[in-house]
């Protein structure tokens, strides 16, 4: 389910890479009235199921950090997930 991304309960999640082909958009918009990361992880796969394995592996980010599975997370935070990569 989406939700407007102006509503006053929701969270857009911006996601990369694989993760965004996975789930067939770049960002999803979830109700959201504030949790931890570790909620956010939860909402996720019962939003988008093909993405929960890569999800696992992936890391949270809140603004222009990564985030813990402890932290909080509010309503119109910019929150980005990052698969993880790989490179030489």
């Amino acid at each position: 389910m989406t939700i407007d991304s102006q509503s006053s309960h929701s969270l857009r999640v911006t996601l990369f890479a694989g993760m965004a082909e996975l789930a067939g958009r770049r960002q999803l918009d979830l109700p959201w009235v504030g949790g931890t990361v570790a909620d956010l992880q939860m909402a996720v796969r019962a939003a988008c199921p093909a993405i929960g394995p890569l999800l696992q592996r992936s890391a949270i980010a809140i603004g222009d950090r990564y985030a813990t599975a402890g932290e909080a997370i509010a309503v119109g935070d910019d929150v980005a997930i990052i698969p993880p990569v790989s490179g030489g």
